[in-house]
């Protein structure tokens, strides 16, 4: 009997960071990242170097979840979908072993900014939090982890199912966290809509 059957897939984890109160944290968060922003002299350095039209703290101040307590809230709430997310990617854990957020950072993308395509070393889950996303924001761009060793494939079909497709875009919404595996590259399209898109990019580590 023929028959096709689907292994290796990539999951990706995608859910509001909490039931209710999501508008009063991201305005609380939101202004934050803004102090930062405006405390942040070699952060704006360093972005004006790497990160043209935009600013992030990823270069200056990327463990945000130790110097802020508003920060350190939205840890122990990440905390809980990265503990779902890796009971779905049936993780077993060494007794005693936790995933733990190490790194934590501020992006604010004017109009204009774009983050091309990286992944994150030494990470083992990496995601994105969204606190303010104007109408017409750039989502999170994955691309098929097996792309380079496709060779020859011809290419898939415009209408090819998600889980196929080489390319495909997350919708950026603010209070949603977004959680994939740090080997997956991804990227952030230009952002071309008003105002300022502003989002927390952390990493966890098996610890």
């Amino acid at each position: 009997m023929k028959r096709v059957q689907a292994l290796f897939p990539t999951l990706i984890y995608s859910a509001p960071l909490q039931a209710r109160g999501a508008a009063a944290f991201n305005a609380e968060l939101a202004d934050e990242c803004r102090k930062i922003r405006a405390f942040d002299r070699a952060g704006q350095r360093w972005s004006r170097e790497n990160y043209p039209g935009g600013y992030t703290s990823y270069g200056s101040m990327d463990r945000l979840h130790r110097f802020s307590s508003t920060f350190d809230q939205l840890r122990q709430r990440i905390d809980a979908h990265v503990a779902a997310f890796a009971r779905a990617l049936q993780w077993e854990l060494r007794r005693g072993a936790k995933l733990e957020m190490t790194d934590c950072w501020v992006n604010i993308m004017e109009r204009g900014a774009a983050h091309g395509s990286h992944l994150h070393p030494q990470a083992v889950i990496s995601g994105t939090y969204y606190v303010q996303v104007p109408t017409q924001s750039p989502g999170l761009k994955f691309e098929d982890p097996r792309l380079a060793q496709m060779m020859a494939a011809p290419p898939r079909r415009a209408s090819a199912p998600i889980a196929q497709r080489a390319h495909v875009t997350y919708p950026a919404k603010a209070g949603q966290v977004l959680l994939f595996e740090s080997w997956l590259r991804h990227e952030v399209p230009s952002h071309r809509a008003r105002g300022e898109r502003i989002s927390i990019s952390f990493n966890y580590h098996h610890a």
